[in-house]
């Protein structure tokens, strides 16, 4: 299964995969629209944290036992068996922020508008998440990985 990760070193807090995830999670996909016609504005997936002289994003880990799908009151955050990752279903969710508190990496975001949380689900209809795909340095990568 494959997994996003992080190269610290050549992140520079430039935000450009918040960008790309809004967009990609926006109805238009396009990215004025994203930000000045679409209401509520999507959320984005990841966030970038930014304490010189290094910064990071930050977006769901899928967890091996994660603590979100546990803790989930309505059934909303579960496992999928097939992959390992963490999927989210926001029909089911009632905002009770519970995989918000647990989450140990504070990836999920709270959208109080809606009243439901998004996370990262890996872009499933691209071959290659968009912040990845657009992070101009290369800080995001998107491999392999063996649990």
């Amino acid at each position: 299964m494959k997994r996003v990760f992080i190269r610290e070193e050549f992140c520079i807090g430039c935000g450009i995969c918040e960008i790309h995830c809004i967009v990609q999670n926006s109805k238009s996909k396009d990215i004025i629209k994203a930000y000045k016609k679409e209401t509520p504005r999507p959320l984005s997936r990841i966030r970038v944290e930014k304490n010189r002289p290094s910064s990071f994003s930050i977006q769901c880990r899928n967890c091996e036992n994660p603590p979100c799908v546990v803790t989930c009151l309505s059934g909303a955050m579960h496992l999928d068996e097939e992959t390992g990752l963490v999927r989210y279903d926001e029909e089911k969710c009632m905002g009770c922020w519970t995989c918000v508190m647990v989450c140990p990496y504070d990836a999920i975001r709270i959208d109080p508008k809606r009243r439901v949380v998004a996370k990262c689900d890996l872009c499933p209809m691209l071959d290659v998440p968009a912040c990845v795909a657009n992070c101009p340095n290369e800080a995001l990568v998107y491999q392999e990985v063996s649990l």
